[in-house]
């Protein structure tokens, strides 16, 4: 695969291979989650925002899976540009080769992790559905990333995955819980149908129970809104 973060996860290698699945995972706490991803967060270099962009797309034929990622782009919030998490199955390998885990001249800055999360399937069915009208959507995506109080993993995960009663549009929610990689927990997505579902929803934030119930468990959290871009 030509995508240049995949060099970058040799660093996480502690022998010549380091495997992983959804129940080998070096944590206490239970992992819900059938498959495992790679979930990396990216800025671009100075002026190279479009080209870190057509690499993070580029798709090895050799590699059966090369296809199944989903790439996030910034539009408000945190300091990253691009959000890419890649679908690698079940369980996944890093194994020690020549290559130097530097980040490409297109990359000011990134960080791996995997994480464990639902099937592809179900991940395509919720975040990336065909239009029903045959016509191309403008979703837009608020990637949320939490770092549960010590012994509140659990309440957290809940309160993430729990639909807020008082939306008034569609959302469709995706939560990855940490596995190996970066200082957070949770990576939890939730999908609107337009830019326009979302302004309708933000009428009902003030008065969201879940705002609560979240401080009550997150000790950590960085939201950001961005919208998908799709390889031509």
């Amino acid at each position: 695969m030509k995508r240049p973060h995949r060099t970058a996860l040799i660093a996480l290698a502690l022998s010549s291979t380091l495997t992983l699945s959804t129940t080998q995972a070096q944590t206490p706490a239970t992992v819900s989650g059938t498959d495992v991803y790679h979930v990396l967060f990216a800025k671009a270099a100075p002026g190279q925002a479009a080209a870190l962009a057509k690499e993070l797309q580029e798709v090895d034929p050799k590699d059966p899976m090369g296809s199944h990622f989903l790439l996030l782009r910034h539009q408000w919030g945190d300091d990253w540009d691009y959000c890419l998490i890649q679908h690698l199955g079940t369980k996944a390998s890093v194994e020690l080769t020549n290559a130097i885990p530097n980040p490409p001249p297109t990359m000011a800055w990134h960080t791996d992790s995997y994480a464990a999360g639902p099937s592809w399937g179900e991940l395509t069915r919720l975040m990336m559905p065909a239009a029903s009208d045959g016509k191309s959507s403008n979703p837009v995506y608020v990637v949320a990333v939490h770092r549960a109080i010590p012994g509140h993993r659990g309440q957290l995960e809940k309160v993430l995955k729990e639909p807020s009663p008082n939306a008034k549009t569609p959302i469709s929610n995706v939560v990855f819980t940490h596995l190996e990689g970066g200082p957070w927990n949770f990576v939890s997505i939730d999908r609107y149908g337009s830019w326009q579902d979302l302004a309708t929803d933000a009428s009902t934030f003030a008065n969201d129970p879940s705002w609560g119930s979240v401080r009550d468990h997150s000790s950590f959290h960085h939201d950001t809104l961005a919208d998908r871009l799709v390889s031509k």
